[in-house]
């Protein structure tokens, strides 16, 4: 089993799905464990691959484990993810009849938290995703699979962050971050209808200082536990959740 460093290996069964059903990538191989059971996310998987001539190679267990834990026996070897830019975004909006919603993540370090942010972004519909160019998590295999496939269906961007939040600023998109701050007003007491851009912060350091300067207002999850705040992903999926409702979809 070869492994061209220009290609992920995508491991699970809903993320190699969704990886196929969304076709944007460049596939080479399907790498099935031997005598799987055939159910109906199997029997898609293998139609999908047989429909985008695939070449499907069967291994044991013990051969697929050598390249990943928990791949539900399934690995799929396909090209780098697809990043768009922030023109190929702010075009797509145009498109749509609804308000504009967009997710900035600053510096977000954890694969897992970056998926299940991914994963409620795909459900609750947002526009783009802008990443930092640098010292933040990237598109992995481990994303992929955290997210169950959501990043397959989600145009995700690379960006200079705050020139991206002065272009979306110019687009009357406000941008509006989530940081458990004095200066925070609670989430569920401010108008959240119209073009948004939600900003989330890394898990340790929250917004960086020029990022949090570009907001133009912060918001708060209100609270009333014993423990002071919610990590990254809890957080900012709570939030897309109530600027979705807000918006009226």
């Amino acid at each position: 089993m070869s492994r061209n460093l220009a290609q992920d290996l995508l491991y699970g069964r809903n993320p190699v799905l969704e990886t196929l059903r969304a076709n944007r990538r460049k596939f080479q191989s399907l790498f099935l464990q031997e005598n799987l059971d055939p159910s109906s996310v199997v029997k898609e998987i293998l139609e999908r691959a047989g429909k985008l001539s695939i070449p499907i190679e069967q291994y044991s267990r013990q051969d697929l484990d050598l390249r990943v834990k928990n791949h539900q026996g399934v690995l799929l070897q396909a090209g780098p993810y697809p990043y768009v830019d922030l023109t190929e975004i702010l075009g797509y909006v145009q498109t749509r009849s609804e308000p504009t919603l967009l997710l900035l993540l600053d510096q977000l370090k954890d694969p897992q938290n970056f998926g299940t942010l991914l994963r409620t972004a795909e459900a609750v519909g947002v526009h783009g995703v802008l990443l930092p160019a640098r010292h933040t998590v990237n598109v992995t295999s481990a994303v992929v699979s955290a997210s169950s496939g959501a990043t397959e269906h989600l145009s995700i961007a690379r960006v200079n962050l705050a020139q991206a939040m002065r272009t979306l600023k110019d687009q009357d998109v406000w941008l509006v971050g989530l940081e458990r701050s004095e200066a925070s007003q609670r989430i569920d007491q401010v108008d959240l209808r119209g073009p948004i851009g939600l900003v989330v912060g890394s898990e340790g350091d929250g917004l960086r200082p020029l990022v949090r300067k570009l907001c133009d207002f912060l918001v708060k999850l209100p609270m009333r536990g014993q423990v002071e705040s919610l990590n990254a992903a809890v957080a900012g999926s709570l939030a897309l959740y109530r600027i979705w409702e807000q918006q009226g979809y």
